[in-house]
């Protein structure tokens, strides 16, 4: 989409002209999660739109969580729109197209960087997808979120 639609966008929002198809954006992080090792791996569907894909992985533990990495291209199809200053009628169909591209790839970015950060012990698994760890109906980010981040521990003055 280098038509000039979102001048002045190409610095704030990363990918916003990729031309990678979806399909071959979340075969490429499924392969990256296949190789860190997840056991399984899902995706969750809405309106034949693609909403998140969700994975298994085995802890040193022995115990096994799931994963749930959502993209949202609704977030991003807002975000370019705010770059058009006289949308034509075809317009919003052809940034939605764009915006799940560019949700994509964004998510794919961010797989591939906290997976480089555990391969060079710069963190663990659980350290980078904690936020994501999903029980079946919510996140951990989710749950924390509603519960307006109470159980997270409160800062101290010296701290910052």
């Amino acid at each position: 989409m280098g038509n000039g639609a979102f001048h002045g966008w190409d610095m704030k929002l990363k990918n916003y002209t990729s031309n990678v198809p979806e399909s071959r954006t979340i075969a490429r992080i499924e392969e990256c999660l296949a190789e860190a090792g997840a056991t399984g791996i899902s995706k969750d569907y809405k309106e034949g739109r693609l909403l998140a894909l969700t994975f298994r992985v085995s802890l040193p533990s022995g115990r096994s969580m799931s994963i749930r990495l959502p993209a949202n291209s609704d977030g991003v199809f807002t975000a370019m729109m705010k770059g058009v200053k006289r949308p034509r009628s075809s317009t919003a169909g052809k940034i939605r197209e764009q915006a799940g591209k560019t949700a994509w790839k964004l998510m794919q970015d961010w797989v591939e960087v906290q997976l480089s950060l555990i391969h060079m012990q710069q963190a663990d698994f659980v350290q980078v997808f904690l936020p994501y760890v999903w029980d079946g109906k919510s996140t951990f980010y989710e749950q924390l979120k509603a519960k307006n981040f109470l159980a997270l521990p409160q800062a101290k003055e010296e701290a910052v």
